[in-house]
C-alpha cells in the first residue's frame, strides 16, 4: 500500500470534499495544530479592514481561510 504524503507548504493539492471539490492548489501555509491548511485561491472570502500603517486607505481585502487537511490530497511535488 502506497505511503500518503502529509500536506506541506508548496505541494500540490487537490480538494476531494466540500465547496471547492475538484479544484487543484499550491498550499500556503499548514496549521498542524488545528489540522488546517491555506490553499493559494481556494476559499478565499471579503474582509473589511480598517485602515493602519501597511495599509493606508483600508476597504474591502481578499483573504484565503483555512480548510480542513482530511478535505484535500497531495497530488505533485511544488
Amino acid at each position: 500500500m502506497a505511503k500518503s504524503l502529509k500536506p506541506k507548504k508548496g505541494l500540490e493539492v487537490k480538494i476531494i470534499a466540500g465547496k471547492y471539490k475538484g479544484q487543484v492548489g499550491k498550499v500556503l501555509t499548514v496549521f498542524p495544530k488545528t489540522n488546517k491548511l491555506i490553499i493559494e485561491n481556494i476559499n478565499v472570502v471579503k474582509r473589511h479592514k480598517k485602515p493602519d500603517q501597511q495599509n493606508q486607505s483600508g476597504g474591502i481585502i481578499n483573504k484565503e481561510m483555512p480548510i480542513d487537511i482530511s478535505n484535500v490530497k497531495v497530488i505533485a511535488n511544488g
